[in-house]
């Protein structure tokens, strides 16, 4: 599962960021987030492949097919399942066509501890933001006509270091396979695989998380046992 994230670095001075020359299609004042939610609009890194241009774009999290017809989405996926995104065919189309990458300077994720849900805080080892693998898709509401982006976050089977509390974990891509990623190979599937554990860390934070209301650099801080 991956359901809280932050995104809280310059974008511009992600390491990843080099070379994939994107377009700055943001505001120039979005906020930063310590505790970014599904059904909050979110920072992709895309590429419209009829003009081949790489954008960086505030998107919905909680991904809805083009094809949906319902003006009330019953389901708003927040995570896929890596292992069957290229067959399935909800998610075969945009795997092929429409990936992107999150950029974030953590993920969250919950274990049970003493009859409550303990979130902790999961990121890089030297601070740096890192790449997650997602999809996104255009869908048109059937009312109104307005149309929405929306994406979901790719997941795999934990590595070590994340099975310890979970046994799903999000796809990080390596900083060397962001290109490839987002660019027209059809079907790049061996680099959806667990992220090794020793560039990684984790940490316990305030249960403040828990809240989406909550969201301040104090979200991320090591809180003491």
């Amino acid at each position: 599962m991956c359901a809280r994230i932050s995104q809280f670095s310059e974008p511009f001075k992600l390491q990843f960021v080099d070379g994939l020359d994107i377009v700055d299609s943001r505001l120039s004042n979005i906020p930063r987030r310590y505790n970014g939610a599904p059904g909050q609009d979110l920072l992709v890194i895309r590429e419209n492949h009829r003009s081949s241009e790489r954008s960086l774009d505030l998107i919905r999290w909680g991904y809805v097919p083009n094809f949906n017809k319902d003006a009330k989405p019953k389901t708003k996926l927040v995570n896929i399942r890596a292992e069957t995104v290229a067959t399935s065919r909800m998610f075969a189309e945009s795997y092929a066509k429409r990936r992107c990458i999150i950029p974030v300077d953590n993920f969250f994720e919950w274990r049970e501890e003493g009859g409550a849900k303990q979130p902790y805080a999961i990121g890089m080892k030297d601070g740096a933001p890192f790449a997650l693998a997602g999809l996104w898709d255009n869908w048109k509401h059937p009312e109104t006509g307005e149309w929405q982006r929306t994406f979901a976050v790719l997941t795999v089977d934990a590595n070590e270091l994340m099975a310890q509390i979970h046994h799903r974990m999000p796809v990080i891509l390596r900083n060397e396979d962001c290109e490839r990623w987002i660019s027209e190979e059809a079907d790049p599937r061996e680099l959806l695989k667990p992220y090794p554990s020793e560039p990684m860390r984790m940490w316990r934070v305030s249960r403040r998380v828990n809240s989406v209301r909550e969201d301040d650099p104090g979200l991320v801080e090591p809180e003491s046992t």
